[in-house]
């Protein structure tokens, strides 16, 4: 019986599929002068999400590129947050500052898209949300305070949905005389009572 697919292969086998999809951010090699010379290592700054909500982020360091994104993947698992949509979008806008770095984040109309660009639209993308403006407000370059200020964003984010309450409707009270007389009454009382 012959399998229908690359290589004839069973179905079932082999590597199983990743649940989180992970983003390669900024990657710096980075040196620790000692003694006997200098150590050199990599620094990674790596996203990870589903697309559906989940998304996170972690820094590493390893001998190794592939040591670092390992360890990051790792961090970034334990590390993830969820963002809620309304109508395929954020609930409101927010601006968020973390050191340098200042990022504002607005709700879009269905259909606009992520209009976002480096390490916002990264996070953004696999954090699975539809439409939605990213702008990074301040003239930082670095990509670690870009990253952090966004996280702690759609944090704020969850925030506030979860403590907004539920709007009730104001009960009026019912008079049997129009308002426009119930205003001239109060104005005679009070002429009266000088």
């Amino acid at each position: 019986m012959a399998y229908e697919g690359k290589n004839n292969r069973r179905p079932g086998r082999g590597r199983p599929q990743n649940e989180f999809e992970q983003r390669i951010i900024d990657l710096a090699r980075v040196t620790r002068v000692q003694k006997g010379g200098k150590r050199l290592r990599f620094r990674i700054l790596l996203a990870l999400g589903d697309k559906n909500g989940k998304v996170g982020y972690a820094i590493a360091k390893g001998a190794d590129v592939s040591i670092a994104v390992n360890k990051a993947v790792n961090k970034a698992k334990k590390n993830m947050i969820t963002v809620k949509l309304v109508n395929e979008t954020i609930p409101h806008a927010i601006t968020v500052k973390y050191k340098a770095a200042t990022v504002l984040l607005k709700p879009a109309v269905p259909g606009k898209g992520i209009v976002a660009g480096g390490a916002v639209r990264s996070i953004l993308e696999l954090a699975g949300v539809p439409n939605i403006y990213g702008k990074i407000l301040s003239k930082t370059n670095n990509k670690i305070s870009n990253v952090r200020s966004v996280f702690y964003a759609l944090e704020q984010l969850n925030k506030r949905v979860k403590d907004v309450p539920v709007k009730k409707e104001k009960e009026v009270k019912k008079t049997d005389k129009p308002v426009a007389e119930v205003k001239k009454e109060d104005k005679k009382s009070t002429e009266s009572k000088k």
